[in-house]
């Protein structure tokens, strides 16, 4: 057998051997055997268990054309020798040690056609009840041709499983991986979209502050200011430039910066902003200078200035 065929069963062996112990009785000789051939190299793979058979299973020879079995394979069928001693070909060959004159053997092929071996009866002498037995042995070399079949095809069978089983496990895996991926990606969009809504819901919480911090306030007093027209330009320009800031999505950092200061501070902040002096804010808001001083310093102590000499106006413009 090469390595590409497969394993000879136990239980094929266990089937063989009550074949060859079976072909000695019918056909009455000493020596039923199943040979097999590797390359050169040609041995007994089944016996049978008759005390006179000379042959046991494992014994090796080299193939030549002295062997009775190279003549099975010369002659691609049939070999039948009823009388070795009586033929110049045979007179000499290994089986004489044993005085095995006669011999019917076949050949034995895998499915593909390659050889197995050889199916053969050896006697001592001129066997007419095994000559009359040749279609009956010929019927048991279908027999261990069919094995070999049966062999085949499990072997495929159990290749082509294990080929399936492997694609299912590889699909299965395939699957898994593609299912932790959507799982992954699903919940990737999720944390996504959960940002989106916190972007949002905070956006519109800092549109609202800044609104209720910079417009509502200005508005709330142009209604108090019909007759002072400076007044409410001045408190329009304000709030126009806050709803610029708003819709220009205004800085957090200035955002939270307004958030800390008063009212009145972030008014004055927002005026400092617009570039008004102390005087002009005094005169928009109707208080005196030194009140707009206090709020101013109360506002670079709430921005940590209090104790730096940097300009309150550019320090608001780099919050913006």
């Amino acid at each position: 057998m090469t390595d590409s065929k497969p394993k000879i069963t136990p239980e094929t062996l266990e089937k063989w051997q009550r074949v060859v112990d079976l072909i000695s009785e019918l056909a009455n000789v000493p020596a039923t055997l199943i040979m097999n051939t590797v390359g050169q190299e040609h041995s007994v793979f089944v016996a049978n268990t008759a005390a006179n058979n000379p042959y046991v299973p494992g014994r090796t020879y080299s193939l030549h054309e002295k062997l009775y079995c190279f003549g099975v394979f010369q002659n691609h069928g049939e070999l039948v020798v009823e009388d070795a001693t009586c033929d110049p070909r045979w007179q000499d060959n290994e089986d004489m040690e044993h005085g095995m004159s006669f011999y019917i053997g076949y050949p034995i092929e895998w499915p593909d056609g390659d050889v197995f071996g050889t199916i053969c009866v050896l006697d001592r002498r001129e066997n007419k009840r095994a000559l009359m037995f040749r279609k009956g042995l010929q019927e048991f070399c279908k027999v261990v041709e069919d094995d070999l079949a049966m062999l085949v095809e499990v072997t495929k069978r159990k290749a082509a499983q294990a080929k399936l089983q492997k694609t299912l496990e590889t699909l299965e895996h395939t699957i898994a991986k593609r299912t932790q991926d959507l799982e992954d990606a699903n919940t990737a969009l999720r944390v996504l979209l959960e940002n989106v809504e916190s972007a949002k819901s905070e956006i519109e919480a800092q549109i609202l502050r800044q609104i209720k911090g910079l417009i509502l306030p200005h508005i709330s007093k142009l209604r108090h200011l019909d007759a002072d027209r400076d007044l409410q330009s001045s408190y329009l320009e304000m709030v126009e430039g806050n709803l610029k800031n708003i819709t220009t999505s205004l800085s957090s950092q200035m955002a939270e910066t307004l958030e800390v200061l008063t009212p009145t501070e972030m008014e004055i902040t927002q005026m400092i902003l617009l570039g008004r002096s102390t005087k002009e804010i005094a005169h928009t808001l109707s208080r005196g200078t030194s009140t707009i001083d206090f709020h101013r310093n109360n506002i670079r102590q709430k921005l940590g200035l209090k104790e730096s000499r940097k300009n309150l106006r550019q320090h608001l413009m780099s919050l913006s």
